[in-house]
């Protein structure tokens, strides 16, 4: 996907700037944030190219990290927070420039050849921090951060099953970062997982195993209950399955009964 005209002077700028930088994630906040706000202020239809523009700032991003050999799940990071900052400066932030925003950092990395798993736990945690003080609800941007992700995840031909890991993971340290409910972020990641996988035709059984692993883990490194993020997660892929029809649901309880890495899976319905 080649890059537009700001997505081409965001990676121009942190290529010249990133190199022995201590603060990566911090230069790409700054680059995309500036050139964003930029490019937004020159378009007639704001709305219309915001997540457009979005999701070309934080490619441009990835590739200028990619170049200087920059860790890009921080660099993925810093650019979200900067691109969801700057469309909240200039107009309204909607679940789709987030949805969007995200689905730009995965094919970026993707055709970076970068861990798309890490870069999806990045770009999550960035759109919790930035969307804090955005007037987004927290569950309505964890079910977007993680729809997106698998859309990108779907175009690129990438593992549905890791991205969906990683971005579980990714929602669980931005929550905490915010002092957000956790256990409601993981209810909401999970459901978007699923919704997203089976809008693409995914497998929904592995998505949803890897879901609740990303929860678990996630959840040892935030010091939250182990048993209550595999609830929440499974809860909410048991959720969204429900909204796709009887066979789905069997299909995600089925692969969600029993025990996963080790912590027993207790579906609840309705959540809490």
């Amino acid at each position: 996907m080649p890059l537009g005209f700001i997505g081409t002077k965001v990676s121009e700028a942190l290529t010249q700037t990133i190199t022995g930088v201590g603060d990566v994630g911090k230069a790409a906040i700054e680059a995309t944030r500036s050139n964003l706000v930029e490019g937004l202020k020159s378009v007639k239809e704001i709305m219309a190219e915001a997540s457009s523009l979005a999701g070309d700032t934080v490619a441009g991003a990835i590739q200028a990290a990619s170049k200087v050999g920059a860790e890009l799940g921080t660099t993925a990071k810093g650019a979200v927070i900067g691109s969801i900052q700057a469309v909240g400066e200039v107009t309204t932030v909607t679940t789709g420039v987030i949805s969007d925003t995200i689905r730009a950092a995965i094919k970026g990395t993707s055709e970076v050849g970068g861990d798309v798993a890490k870069v999806a736990q990045g770009a999550a945690e960035g759109a919790l921090s930035a969307t804090k003080d955005l007037g987004v609800g927290l569950e309505d941007t964890a079910f977007s951060i993680a729809r997106g992700a698998i859309q990108g995840a779907r175009e690129t031909g990438t593992d549905l099953a890791s991205v969906a890991k990683g971005t579980v993971q990714g929602t669980i340290t931005g929550t905490k970062e915010i002092g957000g409910d956790v256990l409601d972020a993981v209810h909401s990641t999970a459901r978007g997982t699923i919704k997203g996988t089976a809008e693409v035709g995914g497998d929904l059984a592995t998505v949803a195993q890897k879901a609740v692993e990303g929860a678990i883990e996630g959840a040892k490194s935030v010091a939250v209950n182990t048993e209550d993020a595999a609830s929440a997660a499974a809860s909410g892929a048991v959720e969204a399955a429900g909204e796709v029809g009887e066979s789905a649901v069997k299909t995600v309880k089925d692969a969600l009964s029993g025990t996963i890495s080790g912590v027993k899976v207790i579906i609840k319905s309705p959540f809490k």
